[in-house]
């Protein structure tokens, strides 16, 4: 009897150790950044490789843009201009997945850090983005290198729109290890 409670006392003492270590080293980390979304011109960084043939029309956008897929690599910059710190590069992909009623965008995107404190690391989301709405709310599915094991949320806010161009502000908030 007294080796039995002296090896259960054992297993939970081991348990609740590796319990508070693993607690300990979680970190959380929130980062603010733009991504410069650049559909126009010479210099896009977000090509339309599927979808229908035609332009979208103005009597019904957001049903003739549905199916359209796009793939990026966005500039990650420290403010909404271009010229700033570049911190990392946004590449993935994007879907027009709505018909009717919200535009809105099936999400699949890495957030890859290329200088600063996260240089090599980088985050990933899967999510719909209801573009229309003032903030949007998006999971952080994983990560690498600093953000290793990450999950967390990241709030995306349209800071400017020309055209199909547009610079969104992300705040990322990151639980990792």
């Amino acid at each position: 009897m007294a080796i039995s409670s002296r090896l259960v006392f054992l297993i939970t003492v081991i348990v609740f150790s590796d319990f508070c270590t693993t607690e300990a080293k979680k970190k959380i980390t929130n980062i603010q950044f733009y991504m410069h979304d650049i559909v126009s011109g010479p210099n896009a960084t977000a090509v339309k490789v599927a979808g229908r043939s035609t332009e979208p029309t103005s009597s019904n956008m957001i049903a003739s843009m549905f199916g359209s897929i796009y793939v990026i690599d966005d500039p990650l910059t420290t403010t909404p201009q271009m010229n700033s710190t570049l911190l990392g590069r946004a590449q993935g992909i994007y879907a027009m997945a709505s018909q009717q009623d919200e535009f809105s965008l099936l999400m699949t995107l890495a957030y890859e850090f290329v200088s600063g404190p996260y240089n090599g690391s980088s985050f990933s989301i899967v999510a719909r983005n209801p573009v229309m709405h003032e903030v949007r709310e998006m999971p952080i599915v994983g990560g690498t290198g600093v953000f290793r094991l990450a999950r967390g949320y990241c709030l995306a806010r349209t800071y400017s729109v020309h055209g199909m161009d547009a610079v969104i502000g992300y705040n990322a908030t990151l639980i990792h290890y």
